[in-house]
């Protein structure tokens, strides 16, 4: 058997199908059901269950399962030994990011690039998505790093995080908009059309979990993946924006009027995580540390992210 068989096993295992693991072994998926097969073939023993909606494995997968972790988890401490010797960073690095993360404060294609150009054998993949799909694919090893909006919500134990930015979620009205009160709390957007970023985002997360505490669930009249066009839409008296706190400079600009949610206050959490009970490699804890300082560099200023 070979050491790459071993990780096509515990990868689609991981991710309960072909299709999928094959995506994030970046395989052609006949290929890597031949390797399976292969592997099946030379430890005598079915290894997969392939009868049912998913792929698990069988008792004697299950019983390999760890022992094919461990042998790779050793094979890869022998490869980082070695690279310490030649100050060598190399391997796979799997990051993942909101929507809209990337801006001039925290310019992520140029911190990518100069790690790119410190460390040429080191490849990096970039996905953006939600933060509820970031976590639970760092859940399942898909991802070695990602900066999520946090929800309030439990995190799996395994999943560490550092907090790199928090801001306080307002209302924005039209700017002409009479009468604005000058607070709203939180029971009194049950009766307003609210306009929100989709579910799966941290600051949706967060307005959900608040209503669902107040006892109701908010009238989302549109949603949308980024915060300009929810400011946009509440310009124009379409609704309620909840959004992350603006200057009055920001609020200006898109013609809007920012109140202030209370009782309770709203606030959103922008966060890097990781998995912890995973071997990281030393590049992923590199590039780690070059995010941390980044986002260290705007984390009391005011967001307009996830």
């Amino acid at each position: 058997m070979e050491l790459r068989q071993l990780r096509y096993f515990v990868t689609v295992v991981e991710e309960a199908g072909f299709t999928r693991a094959a995506a994030r072994l970046h395989l052609a998926q006949p290929g890597l059901s031949a390797q399976i097969r292969q592997l099946e073939r030379e430890l005598g023993q079915q290894l997969l269950d392939r009868s049912g909606r998913t792929v698990t494995p069988t008792a004697a997968g299950a019983a390999v399962l760890p022992h094919a972790r461990s042998a790779l988890a050793a094979a890869e401490r022998v490869r980082h030994t070695a690279d310490e010797f030649t100050g060598l960073l190399r391997g796979h690095i799997r990051l993942g990011t909101i929507s809209g993360a990337a801006t001039e404060e925290f310019d992520l294609a140029a911190i990518l690039a100069d790690f790119h150009d410190d460390h040429p054998q080191v490849e990096i993949t970039l996905t953006e998505t939600s933060s509820d799909l970031m976590l639970d694919e760092l859940e399942r090893g898909a991802l070695d790093i990602a900066l999520v909006g946090l929800t309030g919500a439990d995190l799996d134990p395994r999943v560490g995080r550092e907090v790199v930015l928090e801001t306080t979620l307002v209302a924005a009205v039209a700017a002409h908009e009479p009468d604005p009160p000058d607070a709203l709390p939180l029971h009194a957007l049950r009766d307003r059309p609210l306009i929100c970023l989709v579910r799966g985002t941290g600051i949706r997360g967060v307005l959900e979990r608040g209503c669902a505490a107040a006892g109701f669930t908010p009238n989302v009249a549109f949603e949308a993946a980024a915060p300009p066009l929810l400011l946009r839409l509440a310009a124009r008296g379409l609704g309620t924006a909840v959004v992350p706190a603006l200057t009055p400079e920001e609020a200006a600009a898109f013609g809007v009027r920012t109140i202030p949610i209370v009782e309770p206050e709203l606030r959103g959490q922008l966060a890097l995580a990781w998995r912890t009970d995973r071997l990281t490699a030393p590049a992923a804890k590199v590039l780690l540390g070059q995010l941390r300082i980044a986002l260290a560099r705007r984390k009391e200023r005011p967001t307009g992210r996830d």
